[in-house]
């Protein structure tokens, strides 16, 4: 099992900046790759942004050149840091991190809201 406590959010104006937190706890070795994922009000829960133990990040398109990704194993933690947010990045934010073997697991931090707002 894997526990992921999330920190960082909060209200920011638009074309500010947040960096959004997620430390590991438990069988932290059995992570294969962490992402982050977003749900706005009224729609689905969707990848921002993956980071594989390859290093291969991926990042939604909209979100690309804006956010990145980046991850302290010494720390167990992993980030997301969002600059030049826009109000359409509001959402509750949610850290993930994966294990695929034996089976996949996905395990989830609690989320928390970002607002873009003036």
């Amino acid at each position: 099992q894997v526990q992921l406590v999330e920190s960082g959010g909060g209200l920011v104006q638009p074309g500010g900046y947040l960096r959004l937190s997620c430390v590991a706890s438990g069988d932290i070795f059995s992570v294969d790759a962490v992402a982050w994922y977003r749900q706005a009000p009224g729609k689905q829960r969707e990848l921002v942004s993956a980071l594989p133990d390859d290093g291969a990040t991926h990042y939604t398109d909209s979100v690309k050149g804006r956010f990145t990704i980046f991850r302290d194993k010494a720390k167990s933690t992993h980030y997301l840091q969002m600059n030049n947010l826009k109000p359409e990045d509001a959402a509750v934010y949610y850290c993930n991190a994966r294990s695929d073997y034996p089976i996949r697991r996905d395990y989830w931090g609690q989320g928390t809201q970002v607002t873009v707002s003036s």
